[in-house]
């Protein structure tokens, strides 16, 4: 006799979605990605309603073109997305708002309200070069923090957004530690967490501890899971992130760890509004596969209740 699968938690406070990434796209311009014509098709057609910009000049710029091209499919943004490195203080400044401003003139005018802010890598994604120490020094861990808060209060004031920081592999907000050192340093007023479930798993975190520990400073999900097999190859070998990925490391859910449904369960605990994007890390990748794993992760979504 079969058993009854329980039903599925009601998941009314989590906006799912979907981003380029999940089509491969790491880069504004690349031979081995889709053209954006095609993303918007597929993520419309796969019963996605909220999407990511991605990378800045990925989709068009022109907030006008962008929004006939995002409305006919029904289609609505939820973020922006840059990258920094205000670890190196006070200097790089003015060349890290230059690109800030752009991506959230352009997010502002998509009427989305989260800049999604990823530090900067120590490794190289495509080369593997070590570019800098993995670890931060107590002077650079100062300026992280309070270069987060003057990012975080000049994209409020200036563009009306929310940045939300994304721990990622790496990069030097990665572990479990260096994700709490950063949310104590840094004030919940200006600076919110864009909790990745697989880059955390990544790195060893407990993405529902983190929620149920730290849950006012999550302010946005990037759903995605690891391949527990391929991670621990990952990790014994040293693998750099980028060449990870190319061997299958992010895998489609419910494949993978974590177990997406006691973080959507604990998110939903929140009491907040939230966005839960799926982001399945796949540069490269053919491009006839992400349109069927994109279709199979929307429909496991609504089997959880979302």
């Amino acid at each position: 006799m079969s058993v009854p699968r329980p039903e599925a938690a009601v998941l009314d406070r989590i906006r799912v979605g979907s981003a380029p990434d999940s089509w491969g796209v790491w880069f504004p311009d690349d031979e081995r990605q889709v053209p954006w014509q095609r993303f918007l098709d597929e993520v419309a057609g796969a019963g996605y309603e909220w999407i990511e910009l991605g990378p800045y000049g990925y989709l068009p710029s022109d907030a006008g073109r962008l929004r006939e091209e995002t409305g006919r499919r029904g289609l609505r943004v939820s973020a922006g997305t840059v990258f920094t490195s205000l670890h190196r203080g006070p200097a790089t400044w003015d060349a890290t708002w230059a690109h800030v401003a752009k991506v959230a003139a352009l997010t502002q005018a998509m009427g989305a309200r989260h800049l999604v802010v990823i530090p900067s890598f120590w490794r190289d994604d495509k080369t593997a070069e070590i570019i800098e120490d993995s670890e931060l020094t107590a002077e650079q861990w100062r300026n992280l923090a309070s270069g987060m808060e003057r990012l975080g209060r000049e994209v409020r004031d200036r563009y009306g957004l929310d940045i939300v920081v994304h721990p990622h592999a790496d990069t030097h907000i990665d572990s479990e530690a260096h994700v709490e050192r950063f949310l104590d340093a840094t004030d919940p007023d200006l600076v919110n967490l864009c909790l990745d479930t697989g880059h955390y798993a990544y790195c060893g975190g407990d993405s529902v501890k983190l929620i149920e520990t730290y849950g006012e400073r999550i302010g946005y999900l990037h759903l995605k899971q690891v391949a527990p097999d391929i991670l621990a190859d990952v990790v014994r070998n040293g693998t750099p992130f980028g060449p990870a990925v190319a061997q299958g490391v992010m895998c489609e859910p419910p494949r993978g760890e974590p177990p997406l449904e006691p973080v959507l369960a604990a998110a939903q605990r929140l009491g907040v509004d939230l966005f839960a994007i799926v982001e399945q890390d796949m540069y490269p990748c053919a491009p006839d596969a992400p349109l069927p794993i994109a279709e199979r992760t929307r429909r496991f979504l609504r089997s959880c209740g979302a």
